[in-house]
C-alpha cells in the first residue's frame, strides 16, 4: 500500500459527520483559536465576501498530541466535501484552500467551512459570509387605524436578496422638531413592515425613512413626508344588511352605519359595494354610493342568493385635501331575491287582436329607458321613484289581464280591448 494513504477501515472512517451538527456552527460557534481544546486553526476568521470573490484559507494544525499532519487533512463546505484539487499542502502542519466566484450564502447566518481529521473528526470550523451590500429601500407606504397608530412597509432595493442577515430600521420624527426615534413592532403586516402603536401627534406632518444594514454595508431610504389626517383608513362597516325591496324580484336593499371609531371626528366618508351571485368568484363593484349608507342593488337575477360586502374611505378628516384610504371589505353578507312570478312564454297571457295597437314597444321603451337609469345611477333616489312607479303600473297591469282572463273577458264582445295605462309616471 503507497504511503501516505489510508486503508480501507481508514477510508470509511473518514466519512464528514452528520449535516446538523455542521449547519449549527456559525449559529452556535464554531471551534476557535485560543482554546486549550483546540487543535487547529482556520484563518481567515469568519471572512465576509462579496458574490464573485475568490477565498484563500489555510487550516493550521498545532499541539496534537497525536501527532496529525495536514497530510491527512480534508475541507467541508455546508457539509459537503471540496474536491481535493481544490487544496494544497503548505507544509506539514498545514493545508491551503482557494475557491473562486463564490456563489451568495446559502442561509444568512453564514456558510459552515470546517477542517477535519483523517478520521473525519472537526479540528476547526470558520463562517463564510458571502452576498451584497442592501441597496436604497424605497417604495414606502403608511397608513393610520382611526387616527390611532401608524403601520409602514417598503420594498428592499431592486435585487431584493443579500444573501446576509440585513436589518431594517423605521426611523420617524417630527418635521421641524423633534428626535430620531425608531419603530420596534416589526413584520406586523409582512416581511418588511413596521407598527408605531402609539404617541403619534395630529396635525404636524412627519418625516419617515428606513435605513437598511448588513456586514457589507448600508443604505438609507428617500425621506416620506406625511400628515396622520392623510392616511387615515377605518375598519370595514359594520352592521351590512341585506333585505328585499317588497316583492320587487330583481332588486336588493343594502344598509350599514358609518365607522363608530370616527363618530366624534369631522369627516366625510365615501363607499363602495360589490356582490357576487352564490356560484360566482368574480365580483361586480358599485363605485357610486356616495356617503350615503345604504343603497338598493338594481338589474339582478330573480330567485338567486348574493353575497354582499362594503367597504369605507373616510376622507377629508378636519379638512384634509388628500383622497383617503380604504378600508377592508366587510364580511359576505348574504340574501337571495323573490322568485319570479311572472307567465312566461306561452303562459297564457291575452294577446290583442289582430290590426289592434299593442303597448309592448312603449313598454320595452320604459324598461330600456329605466334600464339605463339603473346602470348609470344605482343609488338614485330619482331613478327609484321612476322605477317603483313603473314596476307598480305593470304589476297592476298584469293583475288587471289575469282578471278578465279568469272572466274570460280578455277580448270585449265589440271586439274592443280593455287596456290599463299608468296614470302618471
Amino acid at each position: 500500500m503507497p504511503a501516505g494513504r489510508p486503508g480501507p477501515a481508514a477510508q470509511s472512517a473518514r466519512r464528514p459527520p452528520p449535516l446538523l451538527p455542521l449547519l449549527l456552527l456559525c449559529v452556535l460557534g464554531a471551534p476557535r483559536a485560543g482554546s486549550g481544546a483546540d487543535t487547529a486553526v482556520i484563518s481567515p476568521q469568519d471572512p465576509t465576501l462579496l458574490i464573485g470573490s475568490s477565498l484563500q484559507a489555510t487550516c493550521s494544525v498545532h499541539g496534537d498530541p497525536s501527532g496529525a499532519t495536514a497530510e491527512g487533512l480534508y475541507w467541508t463546505l455546508n457539509g459537503r466535501r471540496l474536491p481535493p484539487e481544490l487544496s494544497r499542502m503548505l507544509n506539514a502542519s498545514t493545508l491551503a484552500l482557494a475557491l473562486a466566484n463564490l456563489n451568495g450564502s446559502r442561509q444568512q447566518s453564514g456558510d459552515n467551512l470546517v477542517c477535519h481529521a483523517r478520521d473525519g473528526s472537526i479540528l476547526a470550523g470558520s463562517c463564510l459570509y458571502v452576498g451584497l451590500p442592501p441597496e436604497k429601500p424605497f417604495n414606502i407606504s403608511c397608513w393610520s387605524k382611526n387616527m390611532k397608530d401608524l403601520t409602514c412597509r417598503w420594498t428592499p432595493g431592486a435585487h431584493g436578496e443579500t444573501f446576509l442577515h440585513t436589518n431594517y430600521s423605521l426611523k420617524y420624527k417630527l418635521r421641524w422638531y423633534g428626535q430620531d426615534n425608531t419603530c420596534e413592532e416589526y413584520h406586523t403586516v409582512g416581511p418588511h413592515s413596521c407598527h408605531i402603536p402609539k404617541d403619534l401627534a395630529l396635525f404636524t406632518p412627519y418625516e419617515i425613512w428606513v435605513e437598511a444594514t448588513n456586514r457589507l454595508g448600508s443604505a438609507r431610504s428617500d425621506v416620506l413626508t406625511l400628515d396622520i389626517l392623510d392616511v387615515v383608513t377605518t375598519d370595514p362597516p359594520p352592521d351590512v344588511h341585506v333585505s328585499r325591496v317588497g316583492g320587487l324580484e330583481d332588486q336588493l336593499s343594502v344598509r350599514w352605519v358609518s365607522p363608530p371609531a370616527l363618530k366624534d371626528f369631522l369627516f366625510q366618508a365615501k363607499y363602495q359595494i360589490r356582490y357576487r351571485v352564490e356560484d360566482s368568484v368574480d365580483w361586480k363593484v358599485v363605485d357610486d354610493v356616495s356617503n350615503q349608507t345604504s343603497c338598493r342593488l338594481a338589474g339582478l337575477k330573480p330567485g338567486t342568493v348574493y353575497f354582499v360586502q362594503v367597504r369605507c374611505n373616510p376622507f377629508g378628516i378636519y379638512g384634509s385635501k388628500k383622497a383617503g384610504i380604504w378600508s377592508e371589505w366587510s364580511h359576505p353578507t348574504a340574501a337571495s331575491t323573490p322568485r319570479s312570478e311572472r307567465p312566461g312564454p306561452g303562459g297564457g297571457a291575452c294577446e290583442p287582436r289582430g290590426g289592434e295597437p299593442s303597448s309592448g314597444p312603449v313598454r320595452r321603451e320604459l324598461k330600456q329607458f329605466l334600464g339605463w337609469l339603473k346602470k348609470h345611477a344605482y343609488c338614485s333616489n330619482l331613478s327609484f321613484r321612476l322605477y317603483d312607479q313603473w314596476r307598480a303600473w305593470m304589476q297592476k297591469s298584469h293583475k288587471t289581464r289575469n282578471q278578465h282572463r279568469t272572466r274570460g273577458s280578455c277580448p270585449r264582445a265589440d271586439g274592443a280591448r280593455r287596456e290599463v295605462l299608468p296614470d302618471k309616471l
